[in-house]
This record gives structure tokens, sequence and C-alpha cells, in this order.
């Protein structure tokens, strides 16, 4: 018999975490199932699990496929109608599930939905993963009600209100089952960012919408400025946007758009390189070279998807305009200040 929901953890040398957050989880997400699926840790992660949550169902992908191809390995295995995706860095409390459950069941046409997220260290400060609720530029930049870019805003119950947004984050994402495998699941060519707003943007292009119910809250450590070491977020950022753009944006329009970001993406790698982050103008570079490479594999998916009945590249509920200039040039740095 297939469970209403099932709550899903990945996690990959995250036995720091699991101490810290998976008794909460467990506790607050009853009767639903709580499910850990290890991404082939290296750390001490599935003997704790194994001695402190017997209880806990345990799912051991053989390699670590990244985010995208680890869920897509262990979500086989779980029969419900909806999954909640988790990392294993969030937090939660009492009644977080129900609000997101609700507001499921009261739309059909609802494909993916999110709860606030807040900061785990500073509660009173919006997440830089989700916020509350994701939105897309006119050029295919992502920000956030509650952060664009690095400013990230003080939660003060401004962004309350249950809303249709462009992408849900997969900090905390909720999916109906059926769509996402309609939809071929995530796609593991992305490995890890990105993958949440591709899967939100083909949901839509078959018609379905994405929410925010901030009603339901969650406290996720996260982490969104980037180290100076971490240049494979870097990479994986920019190519991935571009991938994104190619694969599920209308044909109208898109050579132009992909041409602006290039540019738009040059600019942010001289910014790299004169404030002696050259590393990263490296991943930029890198990261055009493996678009390109890819341009004929996306392309192809984008063909298999337009094969399915009613779906069709849309970009709608967006801001239309550049958040880069917005920001950077005119000095707007709250979604509340941009005119829409």
């Amino acid at each position: 018999m297939q469970q209403k929901l099932a709550v899903v953890i990945l996690n990959y040398n995250g036995k720091h975490f699991l101490e810290k957050f998976l008794a909460n989880v467990v506790s607050f997400s009853s009767p639903h199932a709580v499910i850990v699926a290890d991404n082939a840790s290296t750390d001490d992660s599935v003997s704790f699990l194994k001695r402190n949550f017997p209880n806990v169902q345990l799912i051991q992908n053989p390699t670590n496929t990244g985010y995208a191809g680890g869920y897509n390995e262990a979500l086989k295995q779980i029969d419900a109608e909806y999954y909640i995706l988790l990392n294993n860095d969030v937090d939660v409390k009492a009644n977080w599930i129900q609000p997101l459950v609700e507001l499921m069941d009261s739309d059909s046409k609802i494909g993916a939905c999110q709860p606030k997220l807040l900061d785990q260290k500073n509660q009173n400060m919006f997440e830089y993963a989700g916020a509350s609720g994701g939105y897309m530029d006119a050029y295919g930049y992502p920000f956030c009600r509650g952060r664009i870019f690095e400013t990230v805003e003080e939660d003060k119950g401004q962004y309350n209100d249950v809303k249709q947004v462009f992408w849900a984050s997969g900090a905390c994402l909720m999916v109906r089952s059926k769509l996402f495998w309609q939809l071929g699941g995530f796609d593991s060519a992305y490995f890890a960012h990105m993958e949440e707003i591709d899967l939100c943007w083909r949901m839509q292009n078959l018609g379905y919408k994405i929410y925010v119910n901030p009603t339901s809250q969650v406290y996720h450590v996260g982490g969104g400025t980037l180290q100076k070491q971490n240049t494979h977020k870097t990479f994986l950022n920019f190519r991935n946007s571009l991938i994104t753009l190619i694969k599920d944006h209308p044909s109208k329009g898109l050579f132009f758009k992909i041409w602006v970001r290039m540019n738009l993406d040059g600019i942010a790698g001289a910014k790299f390189f004169f404030t002696l982050q050259p590393q990263h103008t490296l991943a930029i570079i890198r990261a055009h070279f493996a678009f390109y490479f890819s341009i004929g594999k996306t392309l192809k998916k984008r063909k298999q998807l337009k094969t399915l009945e009613g779906y069709e590249p849309r970009f709608e509920n967006i801001y239309n305009k550049s958040i880069v200039y917005t920001y950077f040039i005119k000095g707007k740095k709250k979604f509340n200040e941009l005119e829409w």
C-alpha cells in the first residue's frame, strides 16, 4: 500500500548533522516515514544510524552520485504519494509537515512546494538557499523572496503569505512522486546545484505550479556564500544555470539570453580576478567549456521532454527584468523593493 508521504534525507559524510538534527526530524514527522539515503559516506554515518536509529529506514547508495543522482537512486525504492526531500543540515519543529500536505492536497496542479527557510544559527534571518520561495529574472538568474545575491533579509513576517513562486528550494522540497517520475526525476548530469530549479521549471512547462507555504518553517545550516576554496560550487552553478536555460526556456529569445548571460558571466569572472580570486575565474571558464560540450545532449533532452503530453517550454511568473542591473546598478537589494 502506498504511503501518503515519506521524508527522505540524502546524506554524505554528514554524521555530525545527523547527530544534531535527525532526532527532531523523526519526532516531529510522525506518523510519516523518515528515510535516510546514504550516498556512500566514508565517515561513520552508516554505523551511527544503525546503532542509534534502528527504526529509521536506511538506503545505501553504492556510489556518491551527488544530490541529483543520489535522490534518483533512493526514490526509486520508496512508494509514497509525496516525497519531502530534506537536507541533513535542516532542523524542524512541531507541525512542520501538515501545512505543506494541506497545500498540496488543496490543488492537484501544485507540483512542488517549500516551507519558509530560516537560518539555523540566526533564526530571525532568512536562509540563503530558499528563504521564502525562489524566483528567476529575465536572464535566468535565480534569487529568493528574502535573499537577493548576498543580501539576506531579516524575517519580520513580510513574506508570510502563501504564494506561487518559480522554484522551491532543494533544502526542503515537497514534490508529487508521480509527477517527479513522469518528468524523469532530477537530471543526474547536474550532480548538484540548480537541479531543483530545473525540476520546478519542467513542472511548470507541463502546466503545474510551484508554491511556498511560510506557515511551515524549518531551520537550515546551509552556507550560501562561496568559500574561496570552493571552486567546484562556482563551476556547477555557472554550468548548470546555462544548461537549465537551454533545456527549459522557450525558443523565442533563448539564444539572445544565452549571449547576455555569458557576457554577464564574463563580468563576474573579471570581478573574481580583480578581487584576487582567479581560481573562481578559471572555474567560470571551465563551466562555459563544459556547457559547450553539453549542448548536444541537452538539446536531445529538451526534444524528449516535448514528447510529453501538454509539455511546452514556458517562462512565466518571473521577474521580467535584470536582477543584476536592479541589484548592482539601481541598488535595490530587498525583494519588496523590486518593481514588477
